[in-house]
């Protein structure tokens, strides 16, 4: 099979179900959303223990105290000493011994768990699009392939960790010598300058030989269904005797990582930075993982990949967009009761978040108009909505680990919300700010926290064997049409809040 064939497999494994695929990239972008778990339930644990050993009332009447304008340091250094002085009592009363504990227990277990899940989501995502490129169904598969190769995966890590580091230790130690070696005969430093710059070459070749290596043995493990040290036999031996194929690859991976950070810098100076979170996992991550799966199976020769679909793209998209409102209409529909437990909870978020601001109120203030300060309609609109879609892909998704995840995001942006409208200086200006665009907003993060319960439920049932994992699987394909439409909302709210909201008011005043 020719490249073009290869990379025309990879376009219409996608296009042909693009349901049966793309739910395992938003798992992947879901994996924070999942281990932050981890820190909010420690956060909980740390209010339990200053609210009962009083500390939280201490902390409470000092920041009712609070001086937060500072003095001008170089005016009056002891006068700016002494208003430094009045946070000693929150720093006494905040990094204690338990706290500390609890920070450094906290951020390893999350290490672990969002190492965990990488592996296996990444597992998952390959032995999908290898599914996908053999003409079967891709996230059944990837279920699959994620309980069967997620520690295979977690020992590729780390083995090619420990190589980074030998290449590091063995050429370092190397030119170090070489170096001392260069100033003590020579008496200068410029040759030995030099070395250091032929070396800092020899290390970036060397990384990047080994992360050639591991890109396809990833593949292999998957394709091959091999141990670790065998898919990286594997992997070299493919790229020896496919050297184009695997040299195609490259250019394109890191054609699209140059792409990807001059695109970047492009939109983060227009502050549209979260678009390119959106569109790594929708787009990019699964066409490099498709296209190198897809030259290693024909190297295999267990490539079988569905032919092109008759309709035309904007067809398909079109479609796709109406199929996925129809669905969300649907499910709406069909679960009024687990829509009226997310209010409940939404509200007891902003309820906790309005009563956790109380003691701050008046000493921190937030201020809509402040945020609004060179507001760019268009740009705004794109980062709003890219933001908005991608916290519901996640909150959703990440649902399907037995509901946690998705009910924690929701109550604690619920609780944001109520700390920012506790602490905003206009409560009346914020309001009217968030009502245009919020009658289509809200109920779409609504829509995606049911849809997270929902997934959860079917979770739960999969884990007690009272459903397979056929049906977990179903119930994904038809989560991501469900956010489909939730994507139209959304679009529909950015659109309006760019627009209309920060500005209609001013009308009316």
């Amino acid at each position: 099979m020719s490249l073009s064939e290869a990379v025309g497999a990879a376009v219409n494994a996608v296009r042909r179900r693009p349901g049966d695929l793309l739910p395992w990239y938003v798992l992947g972008a879901a994996v924070p959303a999942i281990a932050r778990v981890v820190p909010f339930l420690a956060m909980a644990i740390a209010y339990v223990y200053l609210a009962t050993t009083d500390r939280l009332a201490t902390i409470v009447a000092e920041l009712r105290n609070l001086n937060t304008e500072p003095p001008d340091p170089n005016a009056d250094p002891e006068a700016f000493e002494a208003w430094a002085s009045q946070f000693d009592t929150l720093v006494d009363q905040l990094f204690t011994p338990t706290l500390i504990l609890l920070a450094v227990v906290t951020f390893g277990v999350a290490l672990i768990v969002w190492i965990v899940l990488y592996a296996a989501v990444a597992a998952g995502q390959l032995t999908a699009c290898s599914a996908r490129l053999r003409g079967n169904r891709g996230v059944a598969a990837g279920f699959a392939g994620s309980r069967r190769y997620w520690l295979r995966f977690l020992g590729l890590y780390l083995l090619e960790l420990l190589a980074w580091l030998a290449v590091l230790l063995t050429i370092g130690l190397g030119v170090g010598i070489v170096a001392g070696i260069v100033v003590l005969s020579t008496g200068s430093g410029g040759p030995a300058f030099l070395v250091g710059a032929v070396a800092g070459l020899v290390v970036l070749a060397a990384l990047l030989s080994v992360r050639a290596v591991f890109a396809f043995a990833s593949v292999a493990v998957v394709v091959d269904d091999t141990t670790v040290a065998d898919a990286v036999t594997n992997a070299v031996g493919f790229i020896r005797s496919q050297p184009l194929e695997a040299g195609v690859y490259y250019a394109v991976a890191l054609g699209t990582t140059i792409a990807l950070a001059v695109f970047s810098a492009v939109i983060t100076f227009v502050d549209v930075a979260t678009l390119l979170s959106l569109v790594t996992p929708l787009v990019v991550f699964p066409a490099l993982d498709l296209l190198k799966t897809a030259v290693y199976n024909d190297y295999r020769r267990r490539l079988e990949p569905p032919t092109a679909p008759v309709r035309s793209l904007g067809g398909q998209l079109r479609d796709g967009v109406r199929y996925g409102w129809s669905e969300m209409v649907a499910f709406v529909r069909e679960t009024p009761g687990t829509h009226a437990l997310v209010v409940a909870l939404a509200l007891g978020g902003f309820w906790a978040g309005w009563a956790a601001a109380a003691p701050v109120e008046g000493t921190v203030e937030t201020s809509i108009s402040a945020r609004l300060i060179d507001h760019n309609p268009l740009a705004a609109t794109l980062e709003f909505f890219a933001n908005n879609w991608l916290v519901a892909l996640t909150t959703a998704l990440s649902g399907v680990v037995l509901v946690i995840p998705a009910v924690a995001s929701l109550l604690f942006n619920g609780l944001a919300m109520g700390v920012f409208a506790r602490t905003e200086v206009e409560p009346m200006e914020l309001l009217a700010f968030v009502v245009p665009h919020g009658i289509f907003e809200i109920p779409a993060i609504f829509i995606a926290s049911a849809l997270g319960i929902r997934l959860g439920l079917t979770g739960w049932r999969t884990l007690r064997r009272d459903a397979s994992r056929t049906d977990l699987a179903d119930a994904l394909e038809w989560a991501f049409w469900v956010l489909v439409g939730v994507g139209v909302l959304l679009a529909v709210a950015a659109v309006i809040e760019g627009f209309v909201s920060p500005y209609y008011y001013d009308l009316l005043l």
